[in-house]
């Protein structure tokens, strides 16, 4: 997959996720829940913190440590997108969660936080709220873990034919 690609696709994702965020915050107030179906809510809630809330308890230095994360990972999967762009389930992979880290980090630069507002729940029992770049980092992840498990063609075997 061409570079341009890859980066277009992380693109859209930040994109979608920056859109969504604003939207979110101009029609909700922190906190206030808008029932969509007996199983999802639109919900503006903040997260300090990491995945599941991890560190939002602490007084600051986690916005900037997780940033650091962020970035770095970013330049790496840059680079990855590169090096392996004739890898196509890989690169789309990494676009995925590329925007998605990429959505994240300009939050917590710019806000302190991350925007939340996808609430998904079955009765009382809530999943944490999350967003589009959160969602595009696990789609990215679970196409990763397929990607590694997927038989590759060995190049040694690839002209020979059983007879």
């Amino acid at each position: 997959m061409k570079l341009h690609i890859s980066l277009g696709i992380a693109l859209i994702v930040l994109i979608l996720d920056l859109a969504s965020k604003f939207w979110v915050e101009s029609v909700l107030q922190f906190g206030e829940v808008i029932p969509i179906t007996s199983f999802f809510n639109l919900v503006l809630t903040y997260n300090p913190g990491a995945a599941f809330s991890f560190l939002s308890d602490q007084p600051g230095w986690q916005r900037w440590f997780l940033s650091g994360i962020a970035a770095i990972a970013s330049l790496v999967i840059a680079y990855m997108l590169y090096k392996y762009r004739h890898e196509r389930l890989f690169c789309w992979s990494l676009s995925l969660v590329l925007g998605g880290a990429l959505g994240n980090l300009y939050d917590r630069i710019t806000l302190g936080h991350v925007v939340d507002f996808l609430d998904f729940y079955i009765g009382n029992y809530h999943w944490p709220a999350f967003n589009i770049a959160d969602s595009a980092i696990c789609i990215g992840a679970v196409l990763l873990v397929y990607e590694s498990f997927r038989g590759k063609p060995n190049p040694e075997n690839a002209g020979s034919k059983d007879k």
